[in-house]
């Protein structure tokens, strides 16, 4: 750990050849997926060297990790949840003939305008990381990485924009966010 702190690159390759296999099988057991593990235990590690000169840990290297792996997952299996809820809304919606009428085009664009006035309300860097999420549909990792910005606070911005959104636009909003996807493809 003393030698990781100091950014010694051996130590680092040492603490992920150990961990790795016992990580990933870990993760692995519980999602039965090869690339959402690598991908959960790819974050930890590019979190430890990251944090490595601030580390400071009260336990063992291996609770640490081990813990940190737990969050991972559990903030994985949320998101992948919410997605779920989503396209299952998306599925149950009724199917309407699709004659692109100038009325629904028009409800649509009142309904887009609408919600990109809420989202504009927002305080700028919850407006970007909303945007970011859902035009440019970046994952919580990749936003936090461009914007150099934790995990943590991206999923913050992204709660705090889906509340607002939720608080004035209520019930549409499942489908005002997949009416904005489908749009901007």
């Amino acid at each position: 750990m003393a030698l990781l702190k100091e950014g010694d690159m051996g130590a680092y390759e040492a603490i992920y050849n150990e961990y790795w296999p016992r990580l990933y099988g870990y993760v692995y057991n519980r999602l039965k997926s090869k690339e959402v593990a690598e991908e959960i235990i790819q974050e930890v590690f590019f979190s430890l060297w990251k944090k490595h000169e601030q580390l400071q840990l009260t336990h063992s290297l291996s609770a640490y990790l081990f813990t940190a792996v737990k969050y991972q997952l559990l903030n994985y299996l949320k998101s992948d949840r919410i997605r779920k809820t989503y396209i299952h809304q998306f599925a149950q919606l009724p199917e309407q003939p699709s004659d692109n009428s100038n009325e629904e085009n028009m409800a649509a664009t009142d309904l887009k305008n609408t919600m990109e006035k809420e989202v504009s309300r927002l305080p700028e860097k919850c407006q970007q990381v909303f945007r970011m999420s859902r035009h440019e549909h970046l994952s919580v990792t990749d936003i936090a990485n461009t914007l150099n910005i934790s995990h943590k606070t991206v999923e913050n911005h992204l709660t705090k924009a889906l509340r607002q959104l939720r608080m004035v636009l209520g019930h549409h909003l499942c489908l005002i966010i997949l009416l904005d996807a489908a749009l901007n493809f």
